[in-house]
C-alpha cells in the first residue's frame, strides 16, 4: 500500500447556541491518500484484486489513528472515499463497504452497527461531509451528525481519499428524543 499523504482533523466544540458544551463534544477524522488501484486501467469489471491488496491494510492503519486521534471514548463513527477526478465513485465504495476495511473500526470501537458512508468523485480542494451514527444504536437520533472538512491539495486526479471519523458524544445541545423508530 502506498500512501502519500495522512490527514487528521480534530476539533472540539466548546460553546454551541451561546451555551457552553459539557462534555465537550470532540470529532476526529483520519484520512489516508492513496493512488487509485484503479487508475488508467480503463472500465475494470471485477474490483476485487485492488479491494483485497488495499482494503485490510488501509482499515487497520486508519482505525487504530482516528481512535488515538480521539483520545476518548467513542459514541458515534463513519467513513468516506473521496474518488479524485480520473476514478469512479465505485472505487472509494469498493474499498471502504467491504468487511476487510470496515471491520477493523467496528472492532476497535466495539461497534455493532453500519458504518455510515460518503462516497464522492472530487476535485482537490473541494469540501466533503462525513455522516457519523450511534456505533451501537443507529436509531439514536442525537448522534446523527456530520462533520465537514476540505484539504487543498487532495486528491489529485488519480487518487483517493479513504479516511474514518469518531466522535466523543452526539450533537451538541441536543435536545430531539433520544430514541426514536418512527422519524
Amino acid at each position: 500500500m502506498n500512501v502519500r499523504k495522512i490527514v487528521t482533523h480534530v476539533e472540539d466544540v466548546l460553546i454551541e447556541g451561546g451555551r457552553q458544551v459539557d462534555p465537550v463534544t470532540r470529532v476526529a477524522f483520519v484520512g489516508a491518500v492513496i493512488p487509485n488501484p484503479w487508475a488508467g486501467q480503463g472500465f475494470v469489471e471485477d474490483l476485487s484484486h485492488g479491494i483485497d491488496s488495499v482494503a485490510s491494510d488501509l482499515g487497520a492503519l486508519l482505525a487504530s489513528r482516528v481512535i488515538e486521534a480521539l483520545e476518548t471514548e467513542l459514541e458515534a463513527y463513519g467513513k468516506a472515499a473521496i474518488v479524485g477526478l480520473n476514478g469512479e465513485i465505485e472505487h472509494g465504495s469498493a474499498l471502504i463497504h467491504t468487511l476487510k476495511f470496515g471491520d477493523h473500526f467496528r472492532q476497535a470501537a466495539k461497534a455493532t452497527t453500519l458504518l455510515p458512508a460518503v462516497e464522492k468523485r472530487s476535485a482537490a480542494g473541494r469540501p466533503f461531509d462525513v455522516p457519523l451514527k450511534h456505533f451501537t444504536d443507529a436509531t439514536i437520533r442525537s448522534h446523527h451528525q456530520s462533520i465537514e472538512l476540505c484539504f487543498a491539495d487532495i486528491p489529485h486526479p488519480d487518487e483517493i481519499l479513504i479516511g474514518l471519523a469518531a466522535a466523543s458524544h452526539g450533537r451538541p445541545q441536543q435536545r430531539l428524543a433520544p430514541l426514536s423508530t418512527e422519524q
